[in-house]
């Protein structure tokens, strides 16, 4: 599923990355912490790939 907004991206760029042993599972914070605990790595991909342009700053 495609990310909604540029923060959705961005957060879920974070729980991926923790995911993966990049970055440490207690500097998320917030929606990436939500999705780091409820979302697979796939689903995480699919969202962090989501391209920029045309996004909105926050989901309304």
């Amino acid at each position: 599923m495609p990310a909604k907004s540029k923060a959705q991206q961005k957060a879920a760029g974070a729980a991926l990355s923790a995911k993966r042993g990049d970055t440490k599972k207690s500097e998320l914070k917030g929606a990436s912490k939500g999705m780091y605990e409820s979302m697979s790595e796939k689903e995480l991909e699919e969202m962090a790939e989501t391209k920029r342009k045309g996004l909105p700053d926050k989901k309304s």
